[in-house]
């Protein structure tokens, strides 16, 4: 029997197609990763017709069809791509308890389709035409070992929280202890488990195969009975699994007159190649910085505060991978703090969604599970998710840390008057012990105030003033810090939209100064506040209730004392201050106020008050007044003048 010519060609075309798919070599070394390997190498060779939109994808199980893949490199980052071979580097990747396996495809430019697109509405790879695999790329040792370590403040002054991933739920302990090498005499505590499950997720991408992965075992250990203001050694993990390496921290005290905390929002996440959603590259000089920072101060204590919006993973799992190794260097030894933001929370069927809100789907089908699950502030606030999966919880909290009182909320969650979380931070305030904590931080995701165009969400800015505003000023809340607008940008001590103070240095007025702090890495930024009347007058005047504002990425420091809180603006670009507030504190005790009130009683009583006043002081006195009346009808021009001209001069990073 004769095969027909036709099949003959055929087979022939079939059979060439195979040698060239067969043809193309695709190898990634090291095979297996070490703790000292910082880079992964990508290299190919003998790909015919080489193609601009040709790539490399990267998956991980490796049993993940073609269209799930993390993300992509293309070929032509390569400067030999064009004959066909090349090479591309890698920075190390995350362990997400599985190995990795690399994928070469063709992308054929009749299939670039805008119906499959990324977070920025660029096209997205189908998954087809693939020409090259490689072999696995595990992680060297087992893969129950800890990764992610984290700390932060528990319940107890005396306590420290540790939390870590692992591949399986077998049993892991921490040991602890004040002396590095003398591991024979540290203490040893059991921990928690958690995890959560596909089916738990409440949308897509988080519930699709594209978005899941397996997020391992979240542990929960818990070091108590600590000496104050100490400097503690610690490991994790288990003689089984293996242990991590030794951290250390220095723990709280609770007598402390100093407070040192780096604070920020919107920070994300550094990811090393093409995938769905935008990510923040700049995120690792913050990290950078603040580490920086920690190096500088030794063995004082601090704790980091990210207030919402923490990896924006928005539903696709490994992010938070990628996030949780990136902070370890700094978290691991520094407690690392966080509030809900909408990136982690939002979705369509939230339990609370008022008609002012803007609550849409930025959480990427999370719900706050992630969230949840992966963080373990102090307190006890919880909110069903009203699906069966594990409650939200972390979303409103407080703590003592030196001489400053922090408290946390969600603006995500019921904050009105009458909602749990509203008569929680009434109590919260009402009972700050002044003479501890002269001075109080709040904290939340969305801003209160901001002078961005940030439009959409005026109508919930107007029911955080009504409902938290009063408790602000009425508890003597020093700063509200607030991200979500991915500027910086400090108001003056506010209340009722006017201003107590308008200089940089003073003695608390009555009211908080708040700052706007989410320009920790997330690139989109929103303008400032347009005028319609451009271009007599410049575009974006800076209103007169906000004293600085800049685009620069970065993050703040605080620094307290007894007598003083400063806070500054350090920008990622030369880690150098940019913007800098002092606030005293006036603290006096029961019977000074009494004595201070007789005095102004018998000043004002002229019938039964006789001051004998010498020559000299009446002429200073003079002297001072002249000074003042001048200085205020000065002051009264400049100011008529500046309101003539409606608009204020831009005090900022940009120009």
């Amino acid at each position: 029997m004769h095969i027909k010519t036709p099949h003959l060609l055929l087979l022939t075309l079939i059979f060439l197609a195979a040698g060239e798919a067969a043809a193309t070599t695709l190898t990634v070394t090291p095979a297996k990763l070490t703790q000292s390997d910082r880079e992964i190498t990508i290299r190919w060779s003998d790909l015919p017709d080489a193609d601009g939109l040709d790539h490399v994808a990267i998956y991980s199980p490796p049993s993940s069809s073609d269209r799930d893949f993390l993300g992509y490199l293309f070929l032509n980052g390569s400067a030999s791509w064009r004959s066909g071979r090349g090479e591309l580097a890698l920075p190390r990747l995350p362990n997400l308890r599985a190995p990795y396996q690399f994928r070469i495809f063709r992308w054929p430019a009749k299939e670039y389709s805008y119906h499959h697109v990324d977070h920025d509405g660029n096209p997205l790879p189908h998954g087809r035409h693939r020409v090259a695999v490689s072999g696995d790329v595990a992680f060297a040792g087992s893969a129950a070992r800890p990764e992610q370590v984290h700390l932060a403040f528990a319940d107890g002054i005396d306590e420290m929280r540790v939390m870590f991933v692992c591949a399986d739920a077998g049993k892991r302990s921490v040991r602890y202890g004040l002396g590095k090498e003398e591991e024979k005499g540290w203490t040893e505590v059991g921990t928690e488990v958690r995890t959560y499950e596909q089916k738990h997720m409440c949308d897509a991408p988080a519930n699709d195969s594209v978005g899941w992965r397996d997020p391992g075992f979240v542990f929960d250990g818990l070091m108590m009975g600590l000496e104050p203001g100490r400097k503690y050694f610690y490991k994790v993990g288990s003689d089984l699994g293996g242990w991590s390496e030794t951290y250390s921290f220095i723990s709280r005290d609770g007598e402390a007159n100093e407070t040192i905390a780096f604070l920020l929002g919107d920070m994300g996440t550094y990811v090393p190649y093409n995938t769905y959603i935008r990510t923040q590259d700049e995120s690792l000089s913050t990290v950078k910085w603040i580490l920086r920072d920690i190096k500088a101060l030794g063995d004082k204590p601090a704790f980091i505060s990210h207030i919402g919006d923490i990896s924006y993973a928005r539903g696709y799992s490994w992010v938070w991978d990628h996030f949780f190794s990136q902070i370890e260097p700094i978290a691991a030894s520094t407690p690392y703090h966080v509030c809900i933001g909408n990136h982690e929370y939002d979705w369509p069927s939230q339990p609370w969604k008022p008609s002012w809100s803007t609550y849409g789907k930025d959480g990427g089908g999370e719900c706050g599970i992630p969230y949840s699950v992966k963080f373990r502030m102090p307190g006890n606030s919880i909110l069903p998710t009203g699906n069966g999966a594990p409650d939200t919880r972390n979303l409103y909290y407080s703590f003592d840390s030196g001489v400053v009182h922090f408290v946390y909320m969600s603006t995500e969650t019921n904050f009105v008057q009458g909602s749990d979380q509203h008569n929680f931070l009434k109590a919260d305030l009402e009972k700050v012990n002044r003479s501890r904590t002269p001075f109080v931080v709040f904290q939340g995701h969305r801003p209160m105030y901001t002078t961005s165009d940030e439009t959409r969400d005026s109508a919930m800015r107007q029911q955080m003033v009504q409902h938290l505003e009063p408790l602000l000023v009425t508890y003597n809340v020093t700063l509200a810090l607030w991200g979500h607008v991915h500027r910086y940008e400090r108001f003056c001590p506010i209340k009722n939209l006017q201003c107590l103070n308008t200089s940089s240095s003073f003695v608390y007025p009555g009211a908080p100064v708040h700052v706007v702090i989410g320009m920790g890495g997330q690139d989109w930024q929103p303008i400032w506040q347009p005028r319609t009347d451009h271009p007599d007058v410049p575009i974006y005047p800076q209103p007169g209730i906000s004293m600085y504002r800049g685009g620069e990425f970065g993050y703040t420091k605080l620094v307290a004392t007894r007598e003083k809180l400063t806070l500054t603006y350090l920008g990622n670009h030369d880690g150098q201050v940019h913007d800098m507030v002092e606030i005293f504190c006036e603290q006096t005790s029961g019977e000074d106020s009494a004595a201070k009130a007789v005095v102004g009683t018998k000043l004002g009583s002229a019938a039964s008050t006789k001051l004998k006043i010498s020559p000299l002081y009446l002429e200073i006195g003079g002297s001072v007044m002249l000074a003042l009346i001048l200085g205020f009808a000065f002051g009264f021009l400049v100011r008529k003048k500046r309101e003539a001209a409606q608009w204020t001069p831009v005090k900022n990073d940009e120009s």
